[in-house]
């Protein structure tokens, strides 16, 4: 069964490859490094889906978790990891473990990967499943991705793996300077996935790349004040 699931690694690379190079006008690359390449083909993608969707855990698109959540399209899991530009001493935050796939492709590529996932339920599964698989770098905690996980900060780099209406200000102020974020950002009728750069003196740019499709980032940041939540 091995055998057939890394063939289909294969093909799953193959087919990003192709999309990679029919993308290359809007993320101004023509391929992708060996290094993202080795992680795509290195992390058993099969490992971090329902078993009924084992099947067709190597399709290049998205596919059901439960909880109304997704895991993303290897294309896009591949294309935000390479615009990180991970460095193997790099610490990373991930706003939205979902499944814990992209954090495990991340573990790869750097020394560390902190990520928080809103749904308690996916993030708890999220977690035996690293374990059990052996990604021993990934360290996941439950809570408002919005708000990032500020004890560890500032990361060399951010990826946001859910649709915000905007760059969540808190994870601006954890990225390092001359770090970067890929976010997508928009709502379900219209996302695009953008890269920010924090420059050596602060300074932020952003980029809008290609259009995309995400479930939205949850949690309490969502719920308006009332009088009676106002600090006291």
């Amino acid at each position: 069964m091995e055998i057939t699931f890394e063939n289909k690694r294969k093909r799953m690379v193959d087919e990003i490859r192709e999309e990679v190079t029919y993308t290359r006008h809007m993320i101004h690359r023509d391929t992708l490094s060996q290094r993202v390449i080795d992680a795509m083909m290195a992390v058993p993608r099969h490992e971090f889906v329902p078993p009924d969707m084992q099947t067709y855990a190597y399709a290049n698109e998205p596919l059901p978790i439960g909880n109304g959540q997704t895991i993303s399209q290897p294309y896009i899991v591949a294309i935000m990891t390479e615009l990180l530009e991970p460095e193997s001493h790099h610490i990373v935050l991930e706003a939205g473990t979902g499944s814990g796939y992209q954090a495990a492709v991340l573990s790869q590529l750097v020394k560390t990967v902190y990520t928080v996932e809103t749904i308690a339920a996916l993030g708890e599964e999220a977690a035996r499943r690293l374990q059990k698989l052996g990604y021993d770098n990934v360290v996941i905690r439950t809570g408002d991705a919005w708000f990032g996980w500020p004890e560890h900060a500032p990361y060399d780099s951010i990826i946001v793996t859910a649709a915000a209406p905007m760059i969540p200000p808190p994870l601006i102020d954890q990225l390092k300077r001359g770090g970067r974020m890929v976010v997508p950002l928009g709502s379900r009728f219209g996302q695009d996935l953008v890269l920010l750069r924090k420059d050596m003196d602060g300074k932020i740019t952003t980029e809008v790349l290609l259009p995309v499709a995400f479930v939205p980032l949850t949690g309490d940041h969502l719920t308006p004040r009332t009088p009676d939540d106002s600090p006291r």
